[in-house]
């Protein structure tokens, strides 16, 4: 009851009112799953390709109908008649079809949305949450640990118009015993956040994913002032709750150098900047930096490990 009998591909609008790759993938027996692909504001030049249609009168050439013809028709002629179950198997024969290394021809959107689609209509036919199928999968059946929430609470970079560098700035609910409860410290922390901006005289205008987007003295005073939210929400930071920070340096990366608006347009080496970001994990409890040097600063990227000892797969 898990055969693939049809495969749609529409085109959707996103959160930030771009278009983006919606798919559903129809089983045998009625069963279906609906997936659309995530899209980010700051992307890296070796990261899988996102097909838009570059057609200028519309969408501001941001349409995905190349994208969506893809999934409506090669890959689903691919796929139809085949068993959903196989994730592996459903993924492969997308990747050698598509034949190139950053999926360039069908689009990273049109074969994520399809390959998640896939997925949740395989979990249906099995009558389980797709967590317990991705769990059978991964060969660990009944072994589920659940995450721990970040959220972004102070926007900057690509993802707001201030004059802060770092884009964004997340908190971590590491002492909830529950993701519902994980959940609710984090919109305390929000809204006492916004106390702490409005009491300061800061705008509590929000960016691009929905955290607040001050302009700031500097990018320390934006973990300065989460700081203070935590502790009015009643928390301890680095006890209840830790920071995390997505840098996306990439996008402050001009001539070997990093370029940091908020710190006065000073212009900081690789070990420069790694070492501003290390004096910032002493001051706070900052568990995690992703993206926190450019993606092609091979150098750079040795310099965490001489000066702390320590590595953070998400970019350190």
């Amino acid at each position: 009851m898990s055969k693939i009998v049809k495969i749609i591909g529409r085109e959707i609008i996103d959160s930030r009112g771009n278009p983006t790759v919606e798919a559903e993938v129809h089983l045998e027996g009625g069963f279906v799953g609906m997936a659309a692909a995530p899209s980010g504001a700051s992307t890296g030049s070796r990261e899988a390709l996102e097909l838009r249609d570059g057609d200028k009168s519309r969408f501001l050439g941001k349409g995905v109908t190349k994208a969506v013809a893809a999934v409506n028709g090669p890959i689903a002629q691919a796929l139809i008649g085949k068993d959903a179950k196989d994730q592996a198997g459903i993924d492969k024969i997308m990747i050698d079809l598509d034949g190139t290394e950053n999926k360039s021809k069908f689009g990273a959107n049109a074969i994520l949305a399809v390959s998640l689609a896939n997925a949740k209509a395989a979990a249906a036919a099995k009558g389980m949450p797709l967590y317990e199928h991705i769990a059978e999968l991964n060969g660990t059946p009944g072994k589920y640990s659940m995450p721990v929430p970040m959220m972004n609470i102070i926007n900057g970079g690509e993802h707001a118009d201030n004059n802060v560098d770092i884009q964004e700035f997340m908190i971590q609910p590491v002492g909830a015993k529950t993701v519902k409860e994980a959940i609710r410290m984090g919109s305390e922390v929000f809204h006492h956040l916004a106390k702490v901006l409005k009491a300061k005289g800061m705008n509590t205008a929000v960016g691009d994913e929905g955290g607040y987007a001050p302009n700031l003295g500097s990018n320390a005073e934006a973990l300065a002032v989460i700081a203070e939210a935590v502790k009015a929400a009643g928390y301890e930071l680095g006890k209840d709750i830790t920071l995390a920070m997505d840098c996306a340096a990439s996008e402050f990366y001009k001539d070997g150098k990093y370029v940091l608006a908020g710190e006065g347009n000073k212009a900081f080496t690789s070990e420069e900047f790694t070492h501003f970001l290390e004096e910032l994990t002493k001051q706070y409890p900052i568990v995690s930096i992703e993206d926190g040097l450019d993606e092609s600063d091979w150098d750079g990227f040795a310099y965490p490990d001489q000066s702390s000892g320590r590595q953070n797969p998400a970019g350190w």
